[in-house]
This record gives C-alpha cells, sequence and structure tokens, in this order.
C-alpha cells in the first residue's frame, strides 16, 4: 500500500508538503504541487480518511441506517442521500437494519468508530423512548420518515394523515361513494393515519367506513395479491380501492383484473408513493407522490450542518406534504 511516505520519498519533499498538496491546504509553489500530483497519480496513492478521522474526531462521511436494502422505496432514500453527500463533499455510509431495533443501534455505534458523527436513521420498529435517547446521545442524528414528538425538532417527516384526507376527498369528488382500504398488517404510525385520514373525510362526507372494508396484508406485490383475493371472497361492492402504497396497489389491480373486474371502470384503484411500477402498470396508476428524496437530502444536509456546528440545533420540525399525481386508474363517475 502506498503511503504518504512514499510520495514525500520519490517528489523529494516533505510529508507535510504532500499533505497540504492532498488537502489544498497552505502556501505550496505551483510547480511543486504539480510534481507532487504528478507522482500521487502515478503511484496510485490515497489518502488514509479513516487514520485522519481518528486523530481528528471528524471525517467527511455520513451514515445512513436503512430498515431494508431491496425495497424500491428505499432506493430513492438512498439515491437522495448519495446525490446530497456529494454536494457536500462527503461520502455516503449505508447500513441495513434489517427492521431489528438492536442492528439500529450496531450500525450507530461503528458509524462512530469512523468517526462519522453526522447520520440519518430509518427506524419504524424502536420505540420513542430509545429514539428520543439515542438523539441526546448524538447531537448530529436525525430520524426520517419518522415523528416523535418529544424530538420533532430532528425528525424529517411525511404528513401521512393529510395525504390518506387528499386522496380521499379526490375520489369523492369523482363521484366515489363505495370505498374499500388495503391497509397495512404492520403496526406501523403510517399505517394508521392513512386509514384514520380516510375515515375522516369519509365520515365528513357522511359516508360511513365498515371495519369489513378494510383489509390488511403485507405492502408488497404479494400482499396487494392477497388484498385483491380477501375482497373478491367477500365480494365487490365498492367502486374505490384505496392502498397503503403502489406494490400493494399493483398487485390488487392484477389480481381484480384476473377475475374481470376493470380497472377503473368497476374499481378505481389509487396507492401512494410514485414509485417507477406506477408508471409502468396498466392503466397507470395514480397515487400520492412521496417525496423521499428530497427528503432524505433534506436529512443529510441537516445531519452534515448540526455535526460541523454551521448551524445551531434547529427549534422547528421539518414536514413534508404529498402530493395526487393523477394518471389513468380513477374513473369519474359524476
Amino acid at each position: 500500500m502506498v503511503t504518504i511516505k512514499d510520495v514525500a520519498r520519490v517528489a523529494g519533499v516533505s510529508t507535510a508538503t504532500v499533505s497540504r498538496v492532498v488537502h489544498d491546504a497552505g502556501k505550496v509553489g505551483d510547480a511543486c504541487r504539480a510534481k507532487v500530483k504528478t507522482v500521487i497519480d502515478e503511484l496510485g496513492y490515497r489518502p488514509n480518511t479513516n487514520a485522519r478521522a481518528l486523530v481528528s474526531k471528524k471525517s467527511n462521511t455520513v451514515g445512513v441506517v436503512m430498515p431494508h436494502m431491496s425495497p424500491a422505496f428505499f432506493g430513492r432514500l438512498t439515491s437522495g442521500a448519495e446525490k446530497a453527500a456529494r454536494a457536500q463533499k462527503f461520502r455516503l455510509l449505508v447500513s441495513n437494519s434489517m427492521g431489528l431495533s438492536q442492528e439500529e443501534g450496531e450500525a450507530i455505534a461503528s458509524f462512530e468508530e469512523h468517526a462519522c458523527t453526522a447520520m440519518v436513521l430509518h427506524s419504524k420498529e424502536s420505540d420513542e423512548k430509545s429514539l428520543c435517547e439515542l438523539v441526546a446521545k448524538h447531537p448530529a442524528l436525525i430520524l426520517i420518515n419518522r415523528f416523535v414528538a418529544d424530538i420533532a425538532e430532528r425528525c424529517v417527516w411525511l404528513d401521512s394523515l393529510a395525504g390518506a384526507r387528499q386522496i380521499t376527498e379526490f375520489l369523492l369528488e369523482k363521484g366515489h361513494r363505495k370505498f374499500a382500504i388495503a391497509s397495512s398488517d404492520a403496526p406501523e404510525e403510517d399505517a394508521v393515519a392513512r386509514v384514520t385520514g380516510a375515515r375522516q373525510i369519509l365520515a365528513e362526507a357522511g359516508i360511513e367506513l365498515d371495519e369489513s372494508d378494510v383489509v390488511r396484508t403485507a405492502t408488497d406485490l404479494d400482499g396487494g395479491a392477497d388484498a385483491g383475493r380477501a375482497l373478491l371472497k367477500r365480494g365487490i361492492d365498492f367502486t374505490a380501492l384505496i392502498c397503503h402504497n403502489d406494490m400493494q396497489a399493483v398487485g390488487a389491480m392484477n389480481v381484480l383484473q384476473d377475475a374481470g373486474i376493470r380497472v377503473p371502470e368497476d374499481v378505481s384503484v389509487v396507492g401512494f408513493d410514485n414509485l417507477y411500477v406506477s408508471r409502468a402498470c396498466r392503466p397507470r396508476l395514480t397515487t400520492m407522490t412521496y417525496p423521499i428524496e428530497e427528503m432524505a437530502a433534506y436529512a443529510i444536509e441537516l445531519a452534515i450542518k448540526l455535526a460541523d456546528g454551521s448551524e445551531a440545533p434547529p427549534s422547528r420540525t421539518h414536514l413534508f406534504l404529498p402530493r395526487i399525481e393523477e394518471r389513468d386508474s380513477v374513473a369519474d363517475l359524476n
């Protein structure tokens, strides 16, 4: 492995001069700088960022902990985080917690070992007390896609309740009066908020949503198919189906169409997230845009500012709102 001493020896300069060239700091003559850069390129020298981090207790890395890696939603989150980190000349460290609270803590401890203080955590499993303790211990840790009232200023989150209310109002405006909901079978805040938001708007319109009108399954394609089969089994007595996310919506839509139920002529279907699949399926899916890439970029920038002390701890919450992306899966019954 090529070291800074090797570069200094070949270039005939001190290691301090090489360091100044590498970090573009201090006074170095143009000719000397050019010579050192040439030697660096010829030898293939790469600075040991971990060693520098251990000495300075800081690093130009930002850590992101996610519960899963494969779903497209988390791919978009990572993409937004990566772009924001690079724009700040930071590198991204990504850890997969597999949805386990213990793994979240171990990932954060690993970031600390690499002198990484700017961190973004996506946690749906840890309880609020544990998250408050983590945030208190790590002054540059930001929670994404989770709202905890006691640490609201460190949460970058989406108002799922408002999103559910908006998409339900949209369906009512299209003349729909008979509804069904495919929700998540996991006890997560977003799932509760979306069912609650839909119920609120329907109640305001004088429409009662019975508990039997809500089916709860996994939120992937298979879960959506399960939801579709459950709805077929109990009988189709609704014209609008609100799904927890796009993958679930596409799975349900496929089962309905295979059974001869036309979308949107017989049943209108809406999703949530605005993933690529919502544009690739047929009919193209009407959905709520989840600005997760924007949220991830915002969270990264906030974590970096807190880590380097360029911004005082915020005293405000960081709320994002979804918006409707109207396509072809909703019929106008008016």
